[in-house]
């Protein structure tokens, strides 16, 4: 890409704390080719419309050659790609299979029995706030509690919990379409040899001597390469998208006093405020492996087959003609139908359990925890341009409540 296209200013580090001008340009055009042949759509009904749309592939095997295929496991990995990466029927079979344990309708008390287990976890790290004046959300709370709550989902032991951290935060470079080589991609095909071999073991012991979580219950049913794979993806998809939203509503709640005043006052306004901030600053803002199947004709430019195209969620999002005032943040917004989790047949698959941990941990850490102000704002960004959040977030704080 040439410095001048808005793909490449999008996934500059320089413009991470505050891309939104830059999808407002974007929005301009609904669907813009880039120099390098790349479609980038923005505007809220063309992205829902193609998310929809069976002529755009997630198999990122049919991308055309020089675009990479994000998130696909390397080769010598020997995996298959996780079914998001996947089309119909293949993707339909792997979901529907990996959904019956985790998840109604036919495991529907399986998330809500973690419930007070993930109560406990939120109140321990808010206990060790004790006597600081000063915190970091992300190192502190919003990174411990996802990773421990995918590891009871797949059935990790608790002792094995501390390598998942680093193992995600490796893995999820690879979703990143400006990772190439490098540093950062050699650490994240380390840390998949490492979580494969550590899987393959956990695997053929649950197979052996089935217990609690999903590994248990999936796998007589799956190959142990599709296993692996869907436990790969859940470690990456579902530990750094939600430590993003934790973090986005702490951050967007202390930029907004007013709000968070009424929050203190009334905590029922969780659940609108949580959806608008999934709305205002998505945990994913862009899906960039996608690949036209055949020619599509959308807003007015016909998308050729084989192009990659990109559906940017987050400009999606601000889209003054399906939202009223779009960069406002309000928690009072009616038909707030965001695609903070996507759309279609690749709608979050974890968007249960990330809106049960949203819902432990954003209420209990403001119940509980005096805020000062922010230590830093803009704070530093993580450097990928798809699961966008803050790296650090440092508050001063002023006490803890019991």
């Amino acid at each position: 890409m040439t410095s001048g296209t808005l793909s490449a200013q999008i996934t500059d580090y320089a413009n991470r704390a505050d891309p939104y001008p830059l999808y407002a340009e974007l929005r301009k055009q609904p669907v813009r080719r880039e120099d390098d042949g790349t479609f980038l759509v923005s505007t809220y009904y063309e992205v829902r419309s193609l998310a929809n749309d069976p002529r755009l592939s997630n198999d990122t095997s049919n991308r055309p050659p020089g675009h990479g295929r994000p998130g696909q496991p390397p080769p010598e990995s020997g995996l298959p790609p996780s079914f998001i990466f996947t089309d119909p029927p293949v993707h339909d079979r792997l979901r529907k299979t990996i959904t019956r344990p985790f998840g109604p309708p036919h495991s529907p008390r399986f998330l809500d029995g973690l419930r007070g287990e993930l109560a406990e976890v939120v109140t321990e790290l808010l206990d060790a706030f004790e006597g600081k004046d000063q915190v970091d959300i992300v190192e502190d709370f919003a990174y411990p509690l996802p990773v421990t709550a995918i590891c009871k989902v797949l059935g990790i032991p608790r002792e094995d919990e501390p390598r998942f951290h680093g193992w995600a935060d490796a893995l999820a470079v690879g979703v990143d379409p400006q990772a190439g080589g490098g540093d950062a991609q050699e650490k994240a095909q380390r840390a998949r040899q490492d979580l494969g071999a550590y899987l393959t073991d956990l695997i053929e012991t649950k197979r052996r001597h089935p217990g609690p979580g999903i590994l248990s219950a999936l796998a007589p049913e799956m190959t142990p390469a599709d296993l692996e794979a869907t436990a790969v993806l859940l470690l990456v998809a579902g530990h750094e998208t939600t430590v993003n939203a934790i973090t986005n509503t702490t951050l967007t709640l202390l930029r907004h006093p007013d709000v968070l005043d009424r929050f203190l006052k009334d905590p029922d306004l969780a659940v609108p405020l949580i959806e608008e901030v999934l709305r205002y600053e998505p945990p994913v803002q862009f899906v960039p492996w996608t690949t036209a199947l055949a020619d599509i004709d959308v807003a007015g430019t016909t998308i050729p087959k084989g192009s990659s195209v990109w559906l940017m969620l987050a400009a999606a999002n601000r889209d003054p003609k399906r939202f009223e005032d779009p960069d406002r943040f309000d928690p009072d917004r009616k038909d707030n139908e965001h695609l903070g989790m996507y759309t279609g047949i690749h709608y979050c698959f974890g968007a249960p359990l990330a809106r049960i941990e949203l819902h432990l941990a954003v209420p209990e850490l403001f119940r509980r925890v005096k805020f000062s102000r922010l230590l830093e704002d803009p704070p530093p960004y993580r450097a990928n341009a798809v699961l966008r959040g803050p790296r650090h977030l440092p508050v001063a704080i002023e006490g803890l409540t019991a």
